[in-house]
């Protein structure tokens, strides 16, 4: 039997007196043992955060840069290998853990590049009024202190690295807490960092239980929190930690909107196609991914059957399999509560187009049409391959339908039109909207967040760099302008 994996402490490898199983939610095969910190140890990684703050803040940009050009390097070296992790702790289509690879080494990328620009200073005459002659104001940005970063099972590696790799670009330490059902890749991507030459105590991967997070939510020492997660965590983390600065990117309910002039067979295809693979892609367990299709009534009859060959078309089974497009959801429990919600809207009048059925862990990728209003389906993220269908008449009517949830995440629009594609703009209630594309599309240097209950602030490399850090301004007098 082989030892469980260690965690990072400051920087070095370390284990506790417990340890966990990571199972593959495809075929419960087991995947690996994980240590698990004792409360010294999360004290003791905590405590070095904190003593080295002023020393990473002091780092030069290009020893930190160079770091992030070395992870860079390295995930570019190990990707099958942790796209194969990936599928295996997740149960992620090896197609998609490929890809989450390669977006990690973008955000790596960019944070490099980044480190080399950030923090230039902004200079600013203060003599436009009588008492600020002779002074000159410098800005520059300063890391708030030590980040918590609170990592999701969807995404384990690429959104690890969208709190990791800012962090060590602005120079603010970083403790990361990956989620109990796939910490390896956080793991992994410590083994990278370990090879660098950042400062001891600068970062630490801690495979720490959820039950013992409020005590590192709280600690004054950590006061940057950075979540992905569900909406009722993340604004209980907000909720019991109110003066520190938070970033929570939370829940969707992201709708397509297929417009009356995206009529042609050739468009309403494209559409279709690309509903079907982002509602399903990573078995719905996106924030991201389609959940809402509102299509206007002069195209609503030829999309429907388009998106439902599209759906059934999709190849599900074993993720370890290159051709599989859906692999099952995380657990068999996720599961369960996704059947339970379609069951309901069935029971309440909306019509089944396909799919419904749940397979241990597996759920069928899922079309409804004529969803009642107070079904879970229409009001909450369901995280998982389940798409409504609803017939809207024109274009103020379905930015009303979108506008309906309480969530605000993305939403794409299909148009060809630019003063439509405005209106969207500033219609929409969402932190972003996607022309001519599901709301699925995101790159990872963009600013990425929510609106309503979708969560607080963004990530995209520079806009998390931002949030990690305070302006702070220089005056200087007695200066001949």
């Amino acid at each position: 039997m082989t030892s469980p994996h260690a965690f990072w402490l400051a920087g070095r490898q370390a284990t506790g007196a417990d340890s966990f199983d990571v199972t593959n939610p495809y075929d419960g095969r087991l995947v690996g043992a994980v240590s698990v910190p004792t409360d010294a140890q999360v004290e003791e990684a905590v405590a070095a955060a904190h003593a080295v703050r002023e020393e990473f803040a002091a780092t030069p940009a290009h020893v930190r840069a160079a770091a992030l050009d070395h992870v860079v390097r390295r995930l570019t070296e190990r990707t099958e290998e942790i796209a194969q992790l990936i599928s295996a702790e997740n149960g992620k289509p090896i197609k998609w853990a490929r890809g989450e690879v390669g977006r990690a080494v973008s955000v790596f990328r960019f944070a490099a590049e980044e480190a080399r620009r950030f923090n230039g200073g902004e200079a600013q005459r203060l003599d436009t009024d009588l008492g600020g002659t002779g002074r000159l104001g410098l800005t520059r940005r300063f890391p708030r202190g030590a980040v918590l970063g609170i990592a999701p099972f969807n995404f384990p590696l690429n959104l690890s690295a969208h709190k990791v790799a800012p962090a060590i670009a602005v120079g603010a330490p970083m403790i990361l807490k990956p989620a109990p059902a796939t910490p390896i890749s956080s793991l992994v991507l410590g083994e990278l960092l370990a090879e660098t030459g950042l400062p001891a105590g600068s970062w630490s991967v801690l495979t720490v239980p959820n039950d013992k997070m409020p005590a590192l939510v709280q600690d004054e020492r950590l006061p940057v929190i950075s979540f992905t997660g569900s909406g009722p965590v993340g604004y209980s983390i907000m909720e019991s930690a109110p003066r520190k600065h938070c970033t929570l990117e939370l829940g969707g309910n992201g709708a397509a909107v297929v417009l009356g002039d995206y009529a042609s067979e050739a468009d309403l295809d494209w559409a279709a196609t690309r509903i079907a693979t982002f509602s399903n892609y990573q078995g719905g367990q996106s924030c991201i991914s389609v959940q809402r299709v509102i299509a206007d009534a002069s195209v609503y009859d030829r999309l429907v059957p388009k998106i439902v060959a599209a759906v059934e078309a999709l190849v599900t089974g074993d993720p370890a399999d290159a051709a599989t497009d859906v692999g099952p959801l995380v657990s068999e429990d996720a599961a369960k509560r996704v059947e339970s919600w379609v069951d309901e809207a069935v029971q309440g009048g909306a019509e089944l187009l396909t799919g419904g059925e749940r397979d241990g862990a597996a759920y069928a990728p899922t079309v409804l049409a004529g969803l009642p209003d107070d079904v879970k389906l229409s009001c909450e993220e369901v995280f998982g391959p389940v798409m409504s269908l609803q017939k809207v008449d024109g274009e103020a009517e379905a930015y009303a339908a979108v506008n309906s949830s309480k969530y605000g995440l993305q939403a794409g629009v299909f148009t060809h039109d630019l003063q439509t594609a405005f209106r969207a703009h500033r219609a929409l209630e969402v932190g972003g909207v996607i022309i001519g594309d599901v709301p699925s599309y995101r790159a990872d240097q963009m600013p990425y967040g929510g609106a309503k209950q979708s969560g607080v602030g963004r990530e995209g490399v520079r806009y998390a760099m931002d949030d990690y850090t305070y302006e702070r301004v220089l005056v200087l007098t007695g200066l001949a302008l």
